[in-house]
């Protein structure tokens, strides 16, 4: 029997590889898409015509509604949210609405159209912040350090509430940082890594950044969709933290991506204030051992192959754009 999946945020990167796992594993697969003036399809370009679109906004709630009746979905992932971190200090209401209340609408939209269907709520990372254990666990005390985060620890527990006020099948997910060649290049990761390929190719002299001494677990998207993926299969639903066990520093990230393309990151990275957070976060390490013993999750990329990974594309995707 097919299982429907409806998936929000679907353009993102998680989104797009999370719909081409579940169209693997044979499923119909709906997204939930913004209107904008200009369609931004780039993540999913090559399975478009596999994914039944639905217009929706999770600030309203009408459409949310829609949305579950029209894809009768078995499995909802929200992943949609205003997800840098950054943006949330020039625009914490919208963040608050939309990273935050959001998830309140597409709750309550499953609760009342398809209650049975299981319910996956993007967490994240930033909910710990300034961090009280090191490393980081399910049971973790929250100490956000940005509206975004303070957003995400709102859908978190407005997650967990419905789960134990109406018995819904609703779990989170608290992701690390996760990157691939899909990543927005205002993404610290993305940024490197697509400035090492400009400077590579004549195209940019110089990078600007913050704080090089932030250490973060960076692993692949495509490694932790397959976790969300997992948690809806399980028999009781449950919160689980999906990270590598390992922190590096922004330095280091710098220095893989410089060195892969046989560049000297010294040569070009200039230190800008204007790049620093106003409460930054210094140190965040999850401890995923609760995902590898119930789930039966497991990485594949490392660190090294992720950023190696990520200056490929963009040194592919810059060639081809500047017939270089």
């Amino acid at each position: 029997m097919t299982k429907n999946a409806l998936i929000t945020g679907i353009t993102g990167q998680d989104g797009s590889y999370l719909a081409e796992l579940l169209l693997e594993k044979g499923y119909k697969v709906y997204g939930l898409r913004r209107r904008t003036s200009v369609p931004i399809l780039e993540n999913i370009e090559h399975i478009k015509n596999e994914i039944e679109f639905i217009d929706g906004d999770l600030l309203d709630q009408g459409s949310l509604i829609n949305a579950v009746r029209i894809s009768n979905p078995d499995e909802v992932y929200n992943l949609a949210a205003q997800s840098f971190v950054g943006t949330s200090w020039d625009q914490p209401v919208l963040t608050g609405q939309v990273t935050g209340i959001g998830v309140t609408n597409m709750l309550e939209a499953v609760r009342l159209t398809k209650p049975e269907a299981r319910f996956y709520q993007a967490s994240s990372s930033e909910m710990f912040g300034k961090v009280v254990e090191t490393p980081q666990v399910e049971t973790t005390p929250f100490y956000p350090r940005s509206p975004y985060g303070v957003a995400k620890v709102y859908g978190h527990w407005i997650t967990v509430n419905y789960r134990e006020s109406f018995d819904m099948f609703a779990c989170s997910g608290i992701l690390f940082n996760h990157e691939s060649p899909r990543r927005g290049v205002e993404f610290v990761t993305r940024k490197v890594t697509d400035a090492v390929a400009r400077i590579k190719l004549g195209l940019q002299t110089e990078l600007r950044m913050g704080n090089l001494d932030s250490k973060r677990d960076w692993g692949f998207a495509g490694d932790y969709v397959k976790a969300m993926w997992l948690m809806l299969q399980q028999d009781k639903p449950d919160d689980f933290v999906i990270s590598t066990g390992e922190t590096h520093t922004v330095e280091e990230l710098v220095e893989i991506a410089f060195s892969h393309a046989d560049l000297n990151w010294r040569d070009y990275v200039v230190i800008d204030p204007r790049f620093v957070r106003p409460a930054e976060v210094d140190l965040l390490l999850g401890d995923c051992t609760k995902a590898k013993q119930q789930l039966g999750w497991k990485l594949e990329v490392s660190f090294d192959q992720l950023v190696k990974m990520m200056v490929d594309s963009d040194m592919k995707k810059i060639s081809l754009a500047n017939r270089i």
